[in-house]
């Protein structure tokens, strides 16, 4: 078997404790007509001890290697036997070997031991987290009296609840959404489709929206999420209908329906000070994760980064 092969097997074996965006199907889903594979490290008797998927991809002749879309980490999976400093070794010198012009991932925030992997700066970076979300009562007491707890209050009187959003619905929200800021939408529909619905029938994404009494979407959101943590990851709000709170309601009805199923929920960000502010009015903190990077030829991997 080559290394994809064998990482397919490892995480049928392994299941929930491969956590979410280093997933085989996960990566498949996002990687779609793009090239991805794994790193995988072994001990001396030939067991798996740590393993890196990565997205690969090609510019000019120059080889890289970033995050998909909508992945917020790769990074290294480690055996909970492995010795990681040994571990890591293999992986940052097999990635060595690879000729990249750039090598640019986002380690998880449990990955804070980065002994092995000389040679590569790591960024301090930060996204904003409910640890525990399984006392939902806790969690709303946590919100921010004044703004948080009251749209949510004020929301709950007007709008509804919409489980049976369809992929192909929110696709069109979120691109209308964007149109109405005057953006181009940079996630192509066919591409949102294909991961929200794989989420979806694998029980690892949540799709909801809320309605007003007139049956018109207000907003509408997609949270996948492992055992571990939820992740915000895609949101859309009406264009004249953005400041209503709708918001909110749509992070407290979907922390509610996770809260006997995943531990912790990751609002996805940001390093921009009010987007920061506005996680924190939900009682979110900040956790640090590490952004490791590699240039082999620093001026043109500082280029190459610019058109990627």
């Amino acid at each position: 078997m080559n290394n994809k092969e064998t990482y397919k097997h490892l995480c049928e074996t392994e299941g929930c404790a491969i956590p979410l965006f280093l997933q085989y199907w996960w990566m498949d889903t996002v990687c779609q007509a793009k090239q991805w594979d794994v790193l995988l490290a072994h001990d001396t008797q030939g067991n798996i001890t740590a393993a890196l998927p990565y997205l690969i991809g090609r510019k000019m002749g120059l080889k890289y290697i970033i995050q998909p879309q909508l992945t917020q980490y790769n990074g290294p999976w480690y055996s909970p036997c492995s010795d990681r400093r040994d571990a890591s070794r293999q992986l940052a010198a097999a990635l060595r070997e690879m000729g990249l012009t750039l090598f640019q991932q986002n380690f998880a925030p449990t990955v804070t031991d980065l002994d092995g992997w000389e040679g590569f700066s790591a960024q301090a970076r930060r996204t904003y987290r409910i640890e525990d979300i399984s006392d939902t009562q806790a969690v709303f007491n946590a919100f921010d009296k004044s703004r948080r707890q009251r749209q949510i209050r004020r929301c709950e009187k007007t709008l509804t609840p919409d489980e049976n959003l369809t992929p192909e619905q929110f696709a069109s929200f979120h691109t209308q959404y964007w149109q109405s800021r005057g953006q181009k939408d940079l996630l192509g529909q066919e591409f949102m489709i294909k991961v929200i619905a794989t989420a979806l029938e694998r029980g690892q994404g949540i799709l909801l929206g809320v309605r007003d009494g007139n049956g018109e979407l207000h907003a509408a959101r997609f949270v996948a999420f492992d055992n571990r943590c939820a992740y915000a990851l895609l949101s859309a709000l009406h264009p004249t209908h953005h400041a209503n709170g709708a918001s909110a309601l749509l992070f407290w009805l979907i922390i509610q329906k996770l809260s006997t199923r995943t531990r912790s929920f990751d609002f996805e960000g940001s390093m921009d000070p009010g987007i920061a502010f506005s996680y924190s009015l939900y009682g979110a903190k900040p956790t640090t994760y590490y952004q490791l990077t590699r240039w082999c030829h620093p001026a043109i991997g500082k280029l190459l980064s610019r058109w990627i």
